[in-house]
């Protein structure tokens, strides 16, 4: 609403203190008419020790440009100003807020990370409308109460800071989404966080947390949760049952055993290296259905079971620094991108194949399954009944796994015999990959662009286009709305747009790697449903390695910081 409807019949000044006189060259006026056009002002990085008295009263004192000029066209009308909506005011010197935060109660979005503040004030609990407040990189020891009134934030980054405690009410988030608490030194999580029914996102990592609340699994939309660098000697065995969890993070904790995750079917990241686990069972794995990564390094593994063959979907294994002294010949079979075994003291495969990397390993592994013939769970299902159509198939991945897999025969078309041996079984995931199919093919193949009627596909989750020849994401993806997961690794692609990509809100886990992308779109960042982004293998300077290694989280928040503002 116009400031002039607001007070109609009156002077358009009436009720305005004269402003602007107070904000010296800290805060330049075209900045501050800008704001009051856009609703949006940034003042980072501009040494600030206190935020100007003109900022606070941007919506209530009459700007200078009215003193200087009193005929106004239809563009320089100053009481239709817009409410600020969006401060940002990071990478200052600030030590405090001042209650006169109150005065801007339109705004969706404060941003005062990398400050020096030791608190914030009660008046925060004026601004009802607030959907983000980042406060990390400050001195925080404590939170005020009066935080818990803001019952639209959807997202509250408190990472960087001094918290020992959580303050109660906390539960009273109840549309919070997303929520960063690390690096603090908080060394418990009260079993109230589990009324954030909302949360989708929690970090807790670097803290000095010994355990997690049983209540936890109540958290029924939780897909990311990190732990990492805790004291954790134990997983509730509730979390088990978190059916939405797609990345979980337990890394540098002091864990003895893996948890069992029967209901986690949806879980697609698994890190827990850098603990003391010493065994690794068939119940660990066998509920793992959707698993791309699984980090294991840096413990005190002895041996990997046969049952890892069940894990169809692990594109990156990572068993380096542990106690293995051999590898069940069934790993071979798995269609792995990446395999650490560095620092295991193994005796049966050679240094020199362990140098060429992973799929000489693999390669290597396969050809023992054939040295040794077929093992006794495939004699089972291989018996003289067994038609020879079946022989060319695993028919014990149809039956127990539901996977058709015909892979690696560089075949040009799949035989009629191929799909007779499925028979009535029930099949969820084919894999034709490694073939010089010309026809609906899926990986290794030759294709370079995808036809626009794929668009009709309105129930698309997963499209595995890698291996192919593609030189940018083909346009129809970004029109299948239901797509979670696209995996186009090893290609040509050289773009990716962020804008369409945002649209994609079902969109969890892009595969990028090994691709020729000179750039990554800083855009890219605000794709915030990703929890899976792999780029590693482009010829792009940054983000640097050390970034990569941070994981999507750390990739996606580094790219967002370098938005242009």
């Amino acid at each position: 609403m116009s400031r002039l409807k607001r007070i109609a019949g009156q002077d358009p000044r009436a009720g305005f203190k004269e402003g602007g006189r107070d904000c010296g060259t800290s805060v330049p006026q075209g900045l501050l008419k800008a704001a009051r056009k856009s609703g949006q002002l940034n003042l980072s990085g501009r040494n600030l020790s206190e935020v100007p008295q003109c900022v606070w009263r941007i919506n209530v004192d009459i700007p200078e440009e009215a003193n200087q000029n009193l005929s106004f066209g239809a563009t320089e009308r100053w009481w239709e100003q817009t409410d600020l909506t969006k401060l940002i005011i990071s990478n200052n010197k600030l030590q405090s807020l001042t209650d006169d935060l109150r005065l801007l109660p339109a705004l969706t979005v404060l941003d005062i990370h990398d400050n020096q503040l030791t608190s914030l004030p009660s008046a925060i609990r004026e601004l009802q409308n607030l959907q983000k407040l980042n406060v990390s990189h400050n001195k925080l020891k404590i939170l005020p109460e009066e935080i818990t009134n803001l019952r639209n934030l959807k997202c509250l980054y408190l990472q960087h800071n001094e918290l020992t405690c959580i303050s109660e009410g906390f539960e009273q988030f109840s549309n919070l989404e997303d929520l960063d608490l690390s690096n603090n030194r908080l060394t418990t999580v009260p079993a109230s966080f589990s009324s954030l029914s909302s949360l989708v996102r929690l970090n807790l990592s670097s803290n000095e947390l010994k355990s997690l609340p049983a209540e936890i699994n109540r958290m029924k939309r939780l897909k990311h949760l990190d732990c990492n660098s805790n004291l954790l000697e134990t997983i509730p065995p509730e979390l088990a049952g978190m059916e939405s969890l797609e990345l979980l993070y337990l890394r540098r904790n002091k864990l003895r055993f893996l948890p069992e995750f029967p209901s986690c079917s949806l879980l697609k990241e698994l890190h827990v290296g850098e603990n003391q686990i010493e065994m690794l069972e068939a119940e660990h794995l066998k509920h793992l259905n959707s698993i791309l990564v699984l980090d294991l390094r840096d413990n005190k593994l002895k041996s990997v079971p046969d049952e890892i063959i069940l894990l169809q979907s692990l594109e990156r294994l990572d068993l380096s620094n542990n106690d293995i002294s051999s590898l069940p010949y069934s790993l071979g079979n798995l269609h792995l991108k990446f395999l650490a075994l560095e620092g295991n003291p193994l005796r049966t495969i050679r240094r020199e194949i362990i140098n060429k990397g992973t799929q000489e390993v693999l390669k290597y592994l396969r050809s023992k399954i054939k040295d040794d013939g077929p093992s006794q769970s495939e004699s089972a299902t291989e018996t003289a009944m067994t038609l020879p159509s079946e022989s060319r198939v695993n028919i014990r991945a149809i039956i127990t796994l539901k996977i058709l897999d015909y892979s690696d025969k560089q075949a040009t078309l799949i035989p009629d015999e191929v799909f007779d041996a499925v028979k009535s079984n029930i099949i969820t995931s084919i894999n034709f990959s490694k073939n010089q199919l010309c026809e609906i093919p899926k990986r290794n193949n030759f294709l370079n662009s995808l036809p626009e009627e794929m668009e009709s596909l309105v129930r698309l989750q997963t499209i595995n286009l890698s291996f192919n020849r593609f030189k940018m994401l083909p346009e129809v993806l970004y029109r299948i709305f239901t797509l979670e997961t696209i995996l186009i690794s090893n290609n040509q692609v050289g773009s990716v747009d962020p804008q369409k990509m945002k649209m994609m809100e079902n969109l969890t886990t892009l595969d990028l790697q090994n691709n020729d992308l000179l750039q990554i779109p800083p855009e890219l960042g605000n794709c915030v449903n990703l929890r899976t982004l792999l780029l590693d293998g482009n010829p792009f300077r940054v983000p640097r390695a050390a970034i990569l290694m941070k994981g999507t989280a750390g990739i996606l928040e580094y790219l967002r910081d370098r938005i242009p503002t």
